[in-house]
Parts: C-alpha cells; structure tokens; sequence
C-alpha cells in the first residue's frame, strides 16, 4: 500500500491551498508523491458547491497513473467532501485520512453538522448566515497565534473565501457504502473534539497532536511524519 501510493491533500473551500503547500513540499523532499489540488467553484454555475469542488479536483488527477492507489488528506471543511470526491474519481482509494475535519452524514449541510457538535453556537452562527453575512472574516488579528510567521499569515488572509448561507445549508450526499477504504482521524485543535469522538466509536485509527488548527503552516516535518506514519500503519491493518 505504501510504495504505489499519491497523497492529495485537499484545503478548506474557505480557504485555499497553501494549507498544504509546506507539506507539499516535505514530502517531495522525501520523494514522496502529493498532490494539492485548488478547490474551485463559480458564482454563475447552478451546480451545487460540493459538485464544483469535486469535478474542480478530480481534473487535478488527470494526470496521475491509473495504477497509482490514492490517499484523501482532508483539512477542516474539506471532510464532508471525501466521499462525493471518492465517487467522482476513476483511481482506486487506499485511505482517507481527516486532519482537524469535519466527519460526512448522507444528506446533512454543514451547518446541520455542527448542530450536532454544538447546538447553541450553530443556531447563532446561522442567524448571522440569514442576516446576509458571509464566513470567515477572518483577519489579521484573528490569525496571529494560530499562524504566527507574518509572511504565511497574510497569504493565508489573502486566500480566504468567504461563503453565503448557501454553502452551510447544501445537502451533501455520502454514498451507500461509505467508507470503502480505512479510515484515520488526526485531531490538532480542541474545536474537533466531538469529530475525534465520533471517530474513536468508529474504531477509526486515531491520533492526536496538541497544536492550532493550521499546525500544517507551523511544523511541516512533524505533521508530515504524522500523515505518512498513520497511513502506513492503516496499510498494515489492511494487510493483516
């Protein structure tokens, strides 16, 4: 499982790629094959985001081997895509692997998926979707301790995407066998704890790294490390 494998190391749709950039670029270090794909979507299309965001990143496979066995990395709001991206794709699958992300339910939005992590922020969160607000505003100040280096910071602002209600409320569809590959959580931040639950109960394999949300921009190395040694040992599971 481990010598024919490509990492696609799929970002937030609201964000961009450089989330994955420095891991990109660790692994290519230690030849390593990855990929990070731009999630891209159209004000003027009547697709749904999800159908956008998967079409957007299967064409970034186009030129990966058939042979080649791929591993979903998802970051943050990039978990409830996996198995539509999986549906959508030709390539076999040899693991999905969420890193501080939300987990899929057939047919839930992502504001019904964090109804069930916290019922009361999500009500209020919603409000401000209905008034007209867009999220994330996040901005400078926000993102200092999470990302100190001023440099990726501001690239990081600079990606942000803010999303209307539309994108909260859409269904997102999980196909009828879901997962069909092993599965592994890596928890960073405290804001993930009832995903981290679901995917203990799950009998995922689980890791934990006590770190911020991006820890990807901060310590490439160790979170590479933490990748690459989870989906080795999902491989070995798999064997055995």
């Amino acid at each position: 499982m481990v010598e024919n494998l490509s990492y696609v190391l799929i970002h937030s749709p609201l964000v961009g790629p450089l989330t994955w950039q420095l891991i990109h670029h660790e692994m290519d270090k230690r030849g390593i094959e990855s990929i990070v794909p731009t999630l891209s979507d159209y004000p003027n299309s009547t697709l749904p985001y999800w159908q956008q965001h998967a079409e957007s990143l299967v064409k970034s496979l186009a030129r990966t081997p058939p042979n080649r066995s791929i591993v979903l990395v998802a970051h943050s709001g990039a978990g409830p895509l996996l198995p539509i991206i999986r549906q959508s794709m030709v390539h076999s699958i040899g693991a999905y692997v969420f890193v501080d992300a939300g987990i899929p339910r057939n047919g839930a939005g992502r504001i019904d998926l964090m109804r069930l992590e916290d019922p009361e922020w999500a009500e209020q969160f919603h409000q401000t979707l209905l008034l007209g607000e867009r999220f994330p505003n996040w901005n400078d100040d926000d993102l200092q301790e999470i990302i100190p280096n001023d440099t990726l910071r501001r690239k990081m602002i600079a990606e942000i995407n803010p999303r209307p209600l539309a994108f909260f409320t859409e269904p997102i569809p999980v196909f009828a066998i879901w997962p069909d590959a092993p599965c592994a959580y890596i928890k960073f931040s405290a804001s993930y704890d009832w995903d981290f639950r679901q995917a203990k109960q799950a009998s995922w394999l689980v890791r934990e790294v006590n770190a911020g949300h991006f820890h990807m921009l901060i310590d490439p190395s160790v979170v590479t490390n933490v990748i690459v040694n989870t989906v080795q040992e999902l491989g070995h599971h798999k064997a055995g």
